[in-house]
This record gives C-alpha cells, structure tokens and sequence, in this order.
C-alpha cells in the first residue's frame, strides 16, 4: 500500500462514513454488531465486512484524508481523538468508502491480506454544535491503516519457546 488513497471532503448524513471491502451496506445502526467487543465508540470494527466511522458532524462536509502506511505512524499532536481498531482483510479485497446509505461512495484500492491495524484520528468534532449547517468543513478525519500481522514481543519460558518453535514454526 502506498500513496494517499482519498483526500477531499465527503457530504454524510448521520454522521455515517464506512470503510468496506465486501458486497455489504455498512452501517445498519446495529451498534451492538459494529462494536461488539470493543471500549470505544467511535469506529466499529465488529462487523467482518468493513469499517463504521461516526463523524461528530451529522450532516454536511466532513474533511477526510485516508492513507496507507508501511508501519505503525507517528501519533501528532494535532488531533484531539485517535482510536485504533483492528480488522481481519480476506483475499482479494477492494477497499472503498460510502457515507449512508451509500448516498456518495468511491474505490479506494486493495488492501494487504490478513490483520490489518486502522487508526482514525478526528478534531473538530465539538465543532458540530455551531456548524452543523454551515457550508464550510468543520471537523477533520485522518484515516490510516497498516499491515500488523500477530507478534511475539518477549520469550521468557522454555514452554513458549517450544510452542513457538512446534506450531508457529510451520507456517
């Protein structure tokens, strides 16, 4: 993955942004399903289709930049919320994008297979209350994602080490 995928502000409604990568209609206003398992509310992640971002804004333009990245990128300063999530890409994934209902949509590329790290960095937000209607962006979205396969951080026991080697070892 390489280069900026989107860049440009998306008309929403409710809020409603999703990353998908399946035949599926994003956000279905089942919270319990997008969100199942996670501590935050934000970007819901439980649904094997895609990704469900809630802007702050309800309605109108929301500023969106979504990238790739080789690694882990650096946290700035800059944005008020950052949430991580991760997600599970199958084989031969297209990434797109689509507010609700898929009112306004777009092709983003494929992603790497396997797990996959997506951090959604928001300010503005609190913005909504005064520009809920105003015809200039008010709240601004970073959206990055990176491969991030299972890792091992420390070996310690004779055990793990045994099982790394014994199951981890054949693939």
């Amino acid at each position: 993955m390489a280069g900026t995928l989107f860049d440009g502000v998306v008309e929403t409604d409710y809020g409603q942004f999703d990353l998908l990568w399946c035949d599926a209609m994003g956000f279905d206003g089942d919270f319990d399903r997008f969100f199942a398992e996670q501590v935050n509310s934000l970007v819901g992640a439980g649904d094997p289709d895609g990704v469900y971002v809630h802007f702050g804004r309800r309605s109108g333009g929301s500023y969106v930049r979504i990238e790739p990245r080789g690694g882990e990128p650096p946290l700035e300063d800059e944005w008020e919320d950052i949430v991580e999530v991760p997600i599970s890409v199958p084989a031969g994934a297209e990434l797109r994008w689509e507010s609700r209902a898929g009112d306004t949509s777009g092709p983003l590329g494929p992603l790497p297979v396997g797990t996959c790290r997506v951090r959604v960095c928001a300010r503005g937000r609190d913005n909504r209350h005064d520009g809920e209607f105003a015809d200039v962006t008010v709240d601004f979205y970073l959206i990055q994602m990176w491969a991030a396969p299972d890792a091992i951080i420390r070996v310690g026991s004779a055990d793990a080490e045994y099982w790394h080697k014994e199951i981890g070892g054949r693939r």
